[in-house]
């Protein structure tokens, strides 16, 4: 048996409890994984909640909390290629197993090799992070030189889209909370608080003629306030961005963007800023955390420590 934090009906925090579970079986295109590190996303407390229904409305109570794992594949199903009992890997937990737990299920297209230079801690920020800044940037095919608005700068996929976007040779400017200013600017990128005084006239100030593009990390009416200020519009994580002329992020759930990042992060050009580090057993204040909307950086779920 093993420990998972999980919930057995939709709701807030208080719906999450720990429970035992059989270590599950991987199908023919699944593999098992011993997780060393799960990535806290604002996802996993939007599928908790209820709110992603499409993603989880259809599978069975109890549900395990995460979408993104690191560890050691145990068992390989039938029909995977390219990976070993052994290997160290990262991969999106699309087969609903979750990744608060000691072992989980990953599906074999969805999860890929850790270079040996990569901890386990930082490769278990990969599948959600830092492969929707890369799909995003990807999708919006700024030139170098072109200007980015990053709307919500100081969280995971934020602080990915500043690093990759720097990478590009591109001119970022991100909108946080004043807590995030010192890791926002480390970044190179231009910050603007959006605490003090109308935010939209500051980027106006900033950019009087516009972004060329508005990458938005936190969708509602912050969305809303800054969609005019972009020629192109991507949304992470709120499909509502349609109806203001702009589009979400198309998300290739592959093993070669997995590997992409790796690489990014191997070669120095991408740090995932990991600033809080929590065990297994306190999982739920590493989800609060991230729920509270004050995380800078990454948050990571430690199961070594």
């Amino acid at each position: 048996m093993n420990k998972a934090l999980g919930y057995k009906a939709f709701g807030g925090p208080e719906v999450q409890e720990f429970f035992e579970r059989p270590a599950p079986s991987p199908g023919p295109a699944e593999v098992l994984v011993r997780v060393t590190a799960a990535g806290v996303n604002p996802l996993d407390h939007k599928l908790r909640s209820g709110h992603a229904a499409a993603l989880n409305g259809h599978l069975p109570f109890p549900q395990v909390l995460g979408m993104e794992a690191a560890g050691t594949v145990l068992e390989v199903g039938a029909d995977v290629t390219g990976l070993a009992v052994g290997d160290r890997v990262t991969g999106f937990a699309l087969t609903g197993a979750g990744t608060y737990a000691e072992t989980t299920l990953l599906l074999g297209e969805s999860t890929a090799r850790i270079p040996d230079a990569l901890p386990d801690t930082w490769a278990a920020t990969i599948p959600v992070a830092a492969t929707t800044a890369l799909d995003v940037l990807d999708q919006l095919g700024l030139p170098a030189g072109a200007s980015l608005l990053v709307n919500g700068i100081g969280g995971g996929v934020g602080i990915a889209l500043a690093q990759l976007a720097r990478d590009r040779n591109l001119v970022v400017t991100g909108t946080a909370g004043a807590a995030k200013r010192d890791l926002v600017t480390a970044t190179g990128a231009t910050f603007v608080d959006y605490t003090e005084g109308d935010v939209v006239d500051r980027l106006r100030a900033q950019a009087p003629n516009g972004f060329d593009a508005v990458a938005d990390t936190v969708g509602g009416e912050s969305l809303r306030e800054v969609a005019p200020l972009g020629a192109k519009l991507v949304s992470v994580g709120d499909p509502s961005v349609t109806e203001l002329g702009g589009v979400a992020v198309h998300r290739r759930l592959d093993r070669l963007g997995l590997e992409r990042v790796a690489e990014l992060m191997v070669t120095g050009r991408l740090d995932p800023h990991i600033t809080r580090t929590y065990p297994l057993a306190r999982a739920q204040e590493a989800l609060a955390l991230v729920e509270s909307r004050h995380a800078t950086g990454k948050v990571v779920i430690d199961l070594s420590l």
